[in-house]
């Protein structure tokens, strides 16, 4: 586990001017240390590294304004927001500098490439980068580490091992999570077999392997047949997931039981169900949770989610850098993966959102510089 420094936590003002009444506990997670598979995703690292399972505290604020980029493959739905509230709000309590980059979507690699070379020329202090392909950007986190710049990774994966430290949860974790959930309900409905569809999101993203997989190998073990009528990939953009989940009732509506969607896809492929009339016989399971969802799975209108808790990964990603500046805390584990959740109506009164997602009002902020830095 990694080693906890001191400091009250106190309650930073949001973006907006509001107190933001965050959850201070510490973080579950699972740290992992080498010995690791080379050129191995943080599924792999859990499969081969020596595992500490434990809680991360935040720490205590930096000794001066570092200069942190991160970059994030947009903003077009939730959770990214979600991500942003987090870096923001962190960033005011600890006094660093952050300043947020976006793509224009996972069909957009050339732009995070070009925004990433852009940063490592700028000379930031550090790189948190939320890569939007499995290996494709490998190269420009090899460039800036050369330059002599620390890059981290936030949330979605990559195969490099020229990172400083991922945080991020298992991605094969959230299919397997929202698989099981699947298999329980499924059982409890008294079906003797299920046919589901996935709406997964974009095909190569690091996060998307991971949900397939996972969602697959639970159902091979399923205690009844499970069938996966079709998968479609695709940006996690509402609007084309909502022509993605029309497809899919159009050909597989009939049969299908279930269908198993991304932050993106879900809430599309729950209101293509509701036009459809389909309501009463399929069930929509998210692999991920934002606010749109929480109110979904509360109005009945999605069933369960698995949760990444976003906006704990970012602020204990950004932790993890400043103490890496601050040489506080020693090397920082390889990979440190955040305890998933799982909600569903049963839970929802009592489930803690704020570790999770940003609050209903909260608008994004792309820069935070310290008030004495101004």
């Amino acid at each position: 586990m990694m080693a906890a420094l001191g400091g009250m936590l106190v309650s930073p003002a949001s973006a907006g001017g509001n107190p933001a009444a965050w959850d201070a506990d510490p973080v579950a997670t699972y740290s992992i240390f080498p010995p690791l598979k080379p050129g191995g995703t943080a599924d792999d690292a859990w499969a081969t590294g020596r595992v500490v399972r434990g809680y991360f505290s935040m720490k205590a604020p930096a000794s001066k304004p570092w200069r942190i980029a991160f970059l994030f493959p947009h903003i077009k739905d939730p959770y990214w927001v979600g991500c942003n509230y987090g870096v923001i709000t962190e960033a005011k309590r600890l006094g660093v500098a952050v300043r947020i980059f976006v793509a224009d979507g996972y069909d957009d690699i050339g732009g995070q490439l070009r925004k990433m070379a852009e940063v490592t020329a700028d000379r930031y202090d550090a790189i948190v980068l939320s890569p939007i392909d499995l290996v494709a950007n490998n190269p420009s986190i090899a460039a800036a580490r050369a330059q002599g710049i620390p890059v981290f990774e936030l949330a979605n994966d990559s195969t490099s091992d020229d990172l400083v430290s991922k945080v991020t949860t298992s991605l094969k974790g959230m299919g397997e999570e929202a698989a099981r959930w699947m298999i329980h309900d499924a059982l409890r409905r008294g079906l003797k077999s299920v046919n589901v569809g996935l709406l997964p999101g974009p095909r190569g993203a690091g996060w998307v392997t991971g949900e397939v997989e996972g969602s697959r190998e639970v159902f091979a073990k399923a205690p009844l047949p499970v069938h996966v009528v079709d998968i479609k990939y695709g940006d996690s953009d509402q609007r084309l997931q909502g022509h993605l989940a029309r497809q899919l009732l159009r050909e597989q509506g009939q049969s299908l039981d279930y269908i198993i969607g991304c932050t993106g896809c879900a809430p599309a492929a729950s209101a293509e169900i509701r036009a459809a009339g389909l309501q009463k016989k399929i069930n929509v399971i998210a692999y991920d949770l934002t606010r749109e969802i929480a109110d979904l799975i509360k109005n009945g209108q999605v069933s369960a989610a698995a949760d990444t808790k976003a906006v704990s990964q970012s602020r204990v990603v950004l932790n993890t850098v400043v103490d890496y500046l601050e040489g506080r805390a020693g090397k920082p584990p390889h990979t440190v993966l955040i305890k998933l959740g799982l909600i569903d109506r049963s839970n929802y009164a009592s489930y803690k959102l704020d570790a999770s997602i940003a609050p209903a009002d909260f608008v994004p902020v792309f820069s935070y510089v310290p008030t004495s830095q101004k």
